[in-house]
């Protein structure tokens, strides 16, 4: 993997790695970007999606290497982490007084108050600012008072801490090093936008590049509520008009019924009345914004002014965008639309902790990170799973990377595994079960599943398509097992996984988090079992208005979206039996589609090369034999 790395770096070409768990695929990118950057040719940014893997490379894995090769390279080669603004500390934020209204909120003896405080003496203590390196954390609503989005900071020009800041200061270390470690998040707002938030770079390493596009879409993406439009006239205060805030208000107030009267879920036709509310609704966030720059403006010099300016107006824009990408969404005939609009709604209208809210995304971001991306950078995109069917189409194509625009080359290899999956794992499909409904868990699989467990002696991760099914199968049988049986929900997530590793009888039950975040290598894992192929529902706003793209253009939407998704889940899923060379296990699948069905075999392809069979005896005895080991 590593000299297919460095030949792609150096020949700027595009990789895709497919480097299974145990393969040191961290190590085998970050060898070439060291030498890469000695040769004068960094920095190279390492994107990844998630923290854990973010503290690996920084804390562990870069340490190591640099002590490593400080000899062979000749020099000591520098590297640093750098996240979006709203992870640091921000010095005038806490110095700011509280908003009216919120003084009892602060009390020194109130939680929030206590929370507050700790940020208080910890500025005076953190060299950087980094909320992951106060430990113990602070609640988010203690953290939101003394910290910044970058759509809200005032800027270091006008910022009276702006020499201090955390922020800042992060973005300084960074343009001064090898290798930048970051997130997908802060690549694709760098990409897509106007960049400078990243350094000047043009190597990229994609690290679990399976989250991508969704990371991206994110990105992309826009919502709008009542609760919203409240919230930015709130922050406008005195900046703008009574008259132009008055107004606004009320473009708000008429949202929120239209939005509980509108049938939830994807629009494929805009309502006249909620169009109409759009459009006021835009007009009047832009005069707002305009009288909030003047009031700006003729305070200049004032920070405070400036920082009241900065956050109203991200609410305004905000505003003003997500309505007119709404509408002009609803100018294009049905299957020519680049967009998707839908509407999410508790289904409980009074419940306030989920206001009824209207999203719009992008369906597909392959030409954005085509012309972004790809056109602009050498791209390494790595991860465990990354060929689906057995190929790397399907991402690629996600990607953008077979973009009609791009006229570069790009080249997949699968470097294989460490793991002899064949004679470490089994593959167990419960072919004699029916089919799984609607209704909830059928209890063939509850039974099913309790025969697997007991075979097991525990020591089982169940993987549930959804939290109903995950509390169903728990009180089902934990009355009924002699093992601990944990849920998702029942505490943290990382607790409870930290439970189950200790434990080896210790079983624990969830959903999607649990897919691709657990990491539970020895005894304590030796049964993962999933309960039906965790295809998008049907009425998925994003993934029914994909598909609906997709024939229309003459391919199979089914399974370019459905059956793509489905399979890169069950990949990850998978993934969680083996982590480490001696692991042993079984990955039982409920679901009898997965052999029963077409689309059964590029779901099977997609998954590690375990040993198959659909014999329930056969997989019962395999794990009682692993229990007495």
């Amino acid at each position: 993997m590593a000299e297919a790395v460095w030949t792609a770096m150096a020949d700027r070409a595009h990789l895709a790695v497919q480097a299974g768990t145990g393969t040191g695929k961290s190590l085998a990118y970050l060898v070439p970007a060291l030498l890469l950057t000695t040769s004068q040719r960094g920095p190279v940014v390492v994107s990844t999606a998630t923290i854990a893997l973010q503290r690996q490379l920084v804390d562990r894995d870069l340490p190591r290497l640099v002590d490593a090769l400080r000899g062979p390279l000749g020099r000591t080669p520098a590297f640093a982490i750098l996240k979006g603004r709203a992870n640091y500390l921000c010095l005038h934020k806490l110095s700011s007084a509280p908003q009216a209204g919120q003084e009892a909120l602060f009390e020194p003896t109130s939680a929030l108050g206590l929370h507050v405080k700790r940020l208080h003496e910890w500025a005076g203590a953190t060299a950087t600012g980094d909320r992951d390196e106060l430990v113990p954390g602070v609640p988010d609503q203690a953290w939101r008072q003394a910290s910044v989005t970058a759509m809200e900071c005032i800027g270091s020009q006008r910022c009276p801490f702006g020499i201090q800041c955390f922020s800042e200061r992060a973005r300084r270390i960074a343009a001064d090093a090898d290798v930048v470690v970051t997130n997908h998040a802060l690549l694709a707002i760098d990409a897509l936008g106007e960049g400078g938030i990243l350094p000047e770079h043009r190597v990229v390493v994609v690290d679990e590049a399976h989250e991508l596009v969704d990371r991206v879409r994110s990105v992309a993406s826009g919502e709008l509520s009542a609760t919203a439009v409240e919230a930015a006239v709130r922050r406008c205060g005195r900046l703008a008009s009574e008259a132009e805030t008055g107004r606004l208000a009320e473009a708000g107030n008429a949202l929120g019924p239209l939005l509980l009267t509108t049938p939830a879920g994807r629009m494929d036709r805009l309502d006249p009345a909620l169009a109409a509310s759009l459009g006021v609704l835009h007009n009047t966030a832009v005069t707002c914004a305009a009288e909030v720059r003047s009031a700006v403006k003729r305070n200049e010099g004032d920070p405070g002014v400036a920082a009241a300016g900065q956050a109203a107006l991200v609410g305004l824009v905000d505003i003003a965008v997500t309505a007119e990408r709404m509408v002009t969404t609803f100018d294009e005939p049905v299957e020519e639309r680049d967009e998707v609009v839908w509407l999410e709604r508790a289904d409980d209208v009074a419940d306030t902790s989920r206001p009824a809210t209207l999203h719009v995304a992008p369906l597909e971001v392959g030409e954005v990170l085509a012309a972004s991306l790809f056109a602009q950078r050498t791209v390494v995109l790595t991860s465990a799973t990354l060929t689906l069917g057995g190929s790397f189409v399907p991402l690629a194509r996600q990607w953008g990377l077979d973009a009609d625009s791009m006229g570069t080359t790009w080249s997949g290899i699968d470097v294989g595994s460490p793991f002899a999956h064949g004679r470490s794992g089994i593959l167990y499909v419960a072919r004699h079960l029916p089919p799984p409904g609607r209704d909830g868990l059928p209890a063939q699989y509850v039974t099913e599943l309790a025969g697997l467990i007991e075979a097991a002696g525990g020591r089982t991760l169940g993987l549930f398509s959804s939290m109903r099914a995950a509390r169903q199968a728990t009180n089902a049988l934990r009355p009924e097992l002699g093992f601990p049986l944990l849920c998702q929900g029942d505490d943290a997530t990382g607790q409870l996984v930290r439970e189950f590793a200790a434990d080896e009888p210790t079983c624990l039950f969830g959903t999607l988090s649990l897919w691709q975040g657990v990491d539970v290598p020895g005894p304590s894992l030796r049964l993962v079992v999933i309960d039906r192929i965790p295809f998008p529902r049907p009425d998925d706003p994003l993934a029914s208005a994909r598909t609906r793209q997709v024939e229309a253009r003459g391919g199979n939407g089914f399974m370019e979206v459905s059956v793509a998704h489905a399979a890169l889940l069950l990949a990850q899923g998978a993934g969680r039996l083996l982590r480490s060379v001696d692991d042993r296990g079984v990955v039982a699948v409920l679901d009898p589609r997965l052999v029963t069905k077409r689309y059964g075999d590029f779901l099977r392809a997609s998954l590690p090369p375990f040993w198959q069979t659909t014999d329930p005896q056969v997989v019962r005895g395999a794990l009682r034999r692993l229990a007495a080991s």
